[in-house]
């Protein structure tokens, strides 16, 4: 074991013994040049009877974490072997586990267990997202650190793979039983990213019960009969999340996350559903009695049954794997009478367009222009709701708008999103958070539509400070954001150093000092430098990053000849 005080590497310093398991032990450690915490995970050769294989499950664990970023993952920093250990060096995470919370305290809180569940919901939805897919397969109160601000850490990537379709061969006995989905003990088809959702629902079942689904009699049932006060939408949710049959399941992490951030409207719903039927009842007695009465409660039964067929509709396409179907879905459910001014169905079209293929085609955007424009009246009706479809319609021309060829792509993705976040200016409510984006994307669009012109007459004098103004802030917003997809990310640090290539010249006499323009380059050859991307050289996000890191070089070039910097010397 290493000695308390003892250096390691010639630079961690062991501070104290932070755990132990069956086959390893965690260590605080300081690297005091940087004075910055540490753990030091180690397994020593001596104390494992077949060190080979457990190696080789500590090799994909840092394999796997050294390529990951996200607030509720820690990072790997080192990996150290010897003839006698085999250490990981990463984040230290201060707080305890859920487990210790659970062994403590007892079941937790709902509304505290629902914000634990978006979080967890949110890193899955990160691992699963990669390409290829992580599947973590080990979601277990014991595997999540609570650190004292309330966040969430997922730790112990040792069961982690990397999905490999039809790959059969990884489904036997990994995971903890109670929580470890059917599928993971073989027989029952591949692990997925719908295995995690059944690791995250038991674990949520353990953590609002108190009871753990690994201990007799190793069931899960629903949470209100062990405490009627929980709400029924979060009891459908776990039900779903651990359904045997992964097709029963919720099919992602953004499926799940969405029921999430609505369960007290299932709940409500439920209850009003059985409200409804009780008045439809008493109605149909009432009109017999009074015709006016009546037809009151025919126009109520009407709106309730469209609220009905919406919310079906809606569970309809949840359960889709289809994409022309899905499409045909959210039409159908935009058009329901009187629910053509929820934002629902939109939101979740415009997520469907980018999860395709990553790419919005012409055919997709009138599609979604139609819909939007024939009901704007409707929509208008929720500013705050049509705020929001207006920006996320925004974004997706910007960055996701199949038109023009080349470089010109790029130029009229923005120009065909002006209109969009100028709706999102005109109709913000008081404190809307993305104003200040839409502002930015609005104004950089303006500029692109307009500067061909304003050169023609020699009027753009004063019109390029504004673009390096926007552009920093979108940069320093959105493609700083390591949440956001490496395609939103990819294509504004290309935007961005595309037009301090085309315009350093401009920038220098619109009075941009080369020191701003520098530290901008710099910015974004750092996000550059930060984003990952598959190793797959026909993937999409792969062939963006490539061609703007060939263009890096010429780019810098460019500011040195615009500011008369790299003269000397050449």
């Amino acid at each position: 074991m290493l000695q308390i005080g003892s250096l390691v590497d010639g630079k961690y310093k062991i501070l104290s013994q932070a755990g132990k398991g069956g086959m390893s032990v965690v260590y605080m450690a300081i690297n005091e040049k940087a004075n910055k915490t540490w753990a030091v995970k180690e397994v020593r050769k001596d104390g494992v009877l077949d060190f080979e294989e457990v190696k080789q499950g500590l090799i994909v664990e840092t394999d796997i974490l050294k390529k990951l970023k996200h607030t509720n993952l820690p990072s790997i920093v080192d990996v150290i072997e010897d003839d006698e250990t085999f250490l990981i060096v990463m984040d230290y995470v201060e707080g305890r586990s859920l487990q210790e919370t659970l062994d403590e305290y007892g079941a937790q809180p709902q509304d505290k267990v629902i914000e634990w569940a978006k979080q967890l919901c949110d890193v899955l939805g990160y691992l699963n997202s990669r390409t290829p897919p992580i599947i973590y397969r080990d979601m277990k109160p014991r595997n999540v650190m609570l650190k004292p601000d309330g966040n969430l850490v997922l730790i112990d990537f040792g069961t982690a793979r990397e999905f490999k379709e039809k790959n059969l061969a990884d489904t036997t006995c990994l995971g903890t039983i109670g929580y470890a989905a059917p599928e993971q003990f073989g027989g029952m088809g591949q692990t997925d990213a719908r295995t995690d959702i059944y690791g995250l629902g038991a674990t949520l079942y353990h953590l609002v019960t108190g009871m753990n689904p690994s201990e007799p009699p190793y069931e899960i049932k629903p949470i209100r009969e062990i405490n009627p006060t929980l709400s029924s939408g979060l009891e459908r949710i776990i039900l779903r999340c651990t359904q045997r049959n992964p097709d029963d399941r919720y099919q992602s992490a953004a499926e799940l996350m969405y029921d999430l951030e609505h369960y007290e409207e299932i709940d409500d719903k439920y209850r009003k559903k059985q409200k409804r039927k009780f008045g439809l009842f008493v109605g149909t007695i009432v009109m017999s009695a009074a015709f006016a009465i009546g037809g009151i409660v025919l126009n109520v039964a009407a709106s309730n049954k469209a609220t009905d067929a919406y919310e079906d509709k809606l569970f309809e396409i949840s359960k889709s794997r289809d994409y022309d179907e899905k499409l045909e879905l959210y039409e159908e459910c935009i058009n329901i009478p009187n629910k053509a001014g929820e934002k629902d169905a939109y939101l979740g079209l415009i997520q469907t367009y980018k999860e395709n293929d990553s790419v919005f085609s012409v055919e997709e955007a009138q599609q979604l222009e139609k819909l939007i424009t024939n009901n704007k009246s409707a929509l208008m009706q929720n500013p705050e709701g049509y705020t929001e479809i207006c920006f996320e319609t925004g974004k997706l021309f910007w960055y996701y708008y199949e038109y023009g060829d080349g470089s010109d792509n790029q130029i009229t993705r923005a120009k065909s999103s002006i209109e969009w976040f100028q709706d999102v200016i005109d109709n913000a409510p008081e404190g809307y958070e993305n104003l200040g984006m839409a502002k930015a994307y609005a104004n950089i669009g303006i500029f692109y539509r307009d500067i061909t012109t304003n050169i023609t007459e020699a009027n753009d004098k004063g019109k390029y400070m504004p673009l390096f103004d926007n552009i920093k802030d979108l940069i320093e917003t959105v493609a700083s954001d390591e949440s956001e997809s490496e395609i939103v990310r990819l294509e504004l640090v290309e935007m961005c150093r595309n037009a301090i290539h085309q315009y350093a010249t401009k920038f220098k006499i619109d009075q941009v000092s080369e020191e701003d323009l520098l530290e901008l380059y710099t910015d974004i050859e750092d996000i550059l430098d930060s984003i990952e991307v598959p190793d797959d050289p026909e993937d999409v996000r792969t062939i963006k990053k490539t061609a703007t890191m060939n263009e890096m070089e010429s780019t810098r070039a460019a500011i040195e000849t615009a500011y008369g910097t790299g003269k000397e010397g050449d």
